[in-house]
């Protein structure tokens, strides 16, 4: 299985860059990103899921209906991007089954920063997809936690994809940088190894961030707008033509699920 999740939040990460951007575009460059997602989607048959800040959805509710009328799950990115309170686990999940009208059962943090599981757990939340597994300097040094899906505190973790051995992170920003091809042979003998791929991207990527405005590294702003929507639609039929199946991750959750009750019994 491939899990394909999208992070829905306010596009600040100029504000990282010292670069000013007003709400309302933050806004407005997130929906563009995410209607080229869905089209996309659309046209490859694929079913993902779309993990919202509620902030976002209170502002877009149209869009996140829309995303759950295509048949896509729809998962908390917290309540805001730059701001957390353990409080807003509980929040975020119910503005967002409001907004939405189905449940939310899975969480992926904002950068993918370290949880509190037993608060995960309280919220709710049957899964969570904040960890990525490997060294990233200034960001992630997880080379000590498992790289394949395990339980914690009752929730199911679900890791972003590395590659065995040297556990090469296959997330968003490979997909800006590497070529395809040895993007295709590491995801081919990463999903060998774990019988699944767990990859995550952002609606601002498919939107061109060429602008000076928002003051972007090149190793960001290189191939985004159509050209990372080209690359996702190539990967995506690369990938149905190895045979993999595309699912939700509340999908592919029940199916462990499914798996850990038979051993039981």
């Amino acid at each position: 299985m491939i899990l394909l999740g999208f992070d829905i939040e306010e596009f600040d990460l100029p504000l990282e860059y010292s670069k000013q951007i007003s709400f309302d575009e933050q806004l407005s460059v997130s929906t563009n990103g995410t209607y080229i997602i869905l089209d996309l989607l659309r046209s490859a048959k694929v079913k993902a899921t779309f993990f919202c800040t509620a902030n976002y959805a209170d502002h877009k509710p149209e869009v996140i209906q829309q995303i759950v009328s295509e048949g896509h799950e729809i998962a908390s990115h917290s309540y805001y991007h730059s701001d957390f309170k353990t409080a807003h686990l509980k929040q975020s999940k119910t503005r967002l089954e409001e907004i939405s009208g189905s449940t939310v059962s899975g969480f992926r943090m904002a950068r993918m920063m370290p949880v509190d599981e037993r608060e995960i757990e309280k919220a709710g939340y049957t899964y969570n997809s904040s960890l990525n597994p490997t060294w990233i300097p200034g960001r992630y040094n997880n080379f000590k936690k498992p790289r394949s899906w395990f339980y914690d505190q009752n929730v199911l973790q679900i890791p972003a994809s590395v590659s065995p051995l040297i556990r090469f992170p296959l997330f968003w920003l490979s997909f800006h940088n590497l070529p395809l091809s040895v993007l295709k042979w590491l995801s081919k003998i990463t999903y060998a190894k774990d019988g699944y791929l767990n990859l995550y991207f952002h609606p601002w990527e498919f939107t061109d961030l060429n602008d000076e405005r928002f003051g972007l590294p090149k190793y960001i702003t290189n191939n985004s707008g159509q050209a990372m929507a080209k690359r996702l639609a190539d990967f995506i039929l690369w990938g149905q033509s190895k045979g993999y199946e595309f699912m939700r991750t509340d999908e592919f959750v029940k199916s462990i699920d499914k798996r850990k009750l038979k051993l039981v019994v």
